[in-house]
């Protein structure tokens, strides 16, 4: 193994028990932060009049080649003038890239927050989807997290790991942005829907090999919790019932270990939006089955986060 393969294994680890340990502190300054500035005034300055499209493409591929090209130019003179420096440059990048740790509290504190009312239940879920909670059930609220913990386990984690191995620091951090856009302008609403197209398609590539990677990674934790043979049928047969064309891998694999039931129709902006079921039992969900989540998220990071190790020792 050569010396940049080292200090980049070396970097992925550390940035990882940064993660670990402190998930994203609020006082801490965070890049996504940044990255979701600049997106909201781009569209507030060009997502108007004719050819919304053209003008939402040029600024999705503008910002992911900005962030890319800056990035792989602050790596490359960190590395010929202080390797040190790129050490921690690439560390604190993969600590700022994951949310395993932030996820799973959130998650946690949802349904912490239904053991006191179904209000303050509705308001902590608010924090982590993008739909309206205002008159979710409790059902409906603990479903909510759950899909959330299992779409997130992809983008928060499988992803920026899968872009690393591929492309190191500039790849990782790229992804975020690439996600970001998504997350903010890539819905099919009226006021997004020719603006952030662009960018949610570059978001549905990106995420393509990743999805199913999760999946398959909870598939394989998932056999801790069930011995169910059709898992991987199961999710090979609802994993397309969603609007997104990855989401509902990580979905279906983890509805399938929990035997339980996704989907169904949500509002967004004002607008509803009758997903598909993922999954045919429409039991209660309990505090149990969020445990139960989450300890097949901390799985499938781990494997990920050795199997990333791996690649990086070995093909790089």
């Amino acid at each position: 193994m050569s010396a940049i393969h080292f200090i980049l294994v070396i970097s992925l680890l550390l940035g990882w028990l940064l993660d670990l340990c402190l998930g994203d502190p609020a006082w801490l300054p965070h890049p996504i932060v940044w990255f979701g500035k600049a997106i909201a005034t781009c569209e507030r300055r060009w997502n108007h009049g004719n050819h919304r499209k053209v003008k939402g493409a040029l600024v999705a591929v503008g910002l992911i080649l900005l962030v890319f090209l800056f990035t792989a130019l602050l790596c490359y003179l960190l590395y010929t003038c202080q390797v040190s420096l790129f050490v921690i440059f690439n560390a604190i990048t993969v600590f700022y890239c994951l949310a395993g740790t932030t996820l799973i509290r959130e998650v946690r504190a949802v349904f912490l927050a239904l053991d006191s009312s179904l209000n303050e239940g509705r308001q902590q879920v608010a924090r982590i989807v993008g739909r309206d909670t205002s008159e979710l059930s409790a059902q409906e609220v603990r479903t909510a997290a759950l899909e959330t913990l299992a779409e997130n386990l992809s983008d928060g984690v499988i992803a920026p790991l899968f872009w690393f191995t591929l492309l190191g620091a500039p790849g990782m951090i790229t992804y975020k942005m690439i996600n970001t856009l998504d997350s903010m302008v890539g819905y099919r609403t009226e006021r997004y829907r020719d603006f952030g197209c662009v960018a949610a398609r570059i978001d549905d590539v990106a995420n393509f090999i990743p999805a199913r990677l999760t999946a398959l990674l909870m598939i394989l934790a998932g056999q801790l919790f069930s011995f169910r043979r059709s898992l991987f049928s199961f999710v090979l047969k609802y994993g397309r019932n969603h609007a997104s064309p990855n989401s509902g891998y990580p979905e279906a694999a983890l509805a399938g270990i929990l035997n339980c039931r996704f989907g169904g129709p949500h509002y967004y902006f004002g607008e509803l939006f009758d997903k598909p079921y993922i999954g045919g039992n429409d039991r209660e969900l309990t505090t149990e089955d969020m445990k139960t989540a989450v300890i097949i998220n901390r799985i499938s990071e781990i494997m990920m986060v050795v199997l990333t190790a791996l690649c990086v020792w070995l093909l790089n």
